[in-house]
């Protein structure tokens, strides 16, 4: 297993998060200055707060920086056009 499954399986364990909560993990829920993970509406629908594992750190950096190229791309791409959600265009 490699790529983004590794990183998941890992964050899995490492951080001990639901296969849910890894999922739905946004960008502003990593703090790399505290080694921090925040997981909102966990069960019980309350917030938490777990660790990053430290060999998980340049990964997870990695992983940013190549989504954040990609979203930069698809932007240029659109020439700022407003993009809508799949489930949104349904409506």
């Amino acid at each position: 297993m490699d790529g983004v499954p590794r990183l998941m399986a890992s964050l899995l364990f490492g951080s001990a998060l639901r296969l849910l909560e890894c999922c739905h993990l946004r960008v502003k829920d990593l703090d790399f200055a505290r080694r921090e993970l925040r997981v909102r509406g966990s069960k019980g629908q309350k917030d938490r707060v777990t660790m990053q594992p430290a060999g998980l750190l340049p990964p997870l950096r990695t992983r940013l920086n190549a989504m954040r190229l990609r979203h930069e791309a698809d932007l240029a791409a659109a020439a700022g056009a407003g993009g809508y959600l799949a489930r949104c265009e349904r409506n």
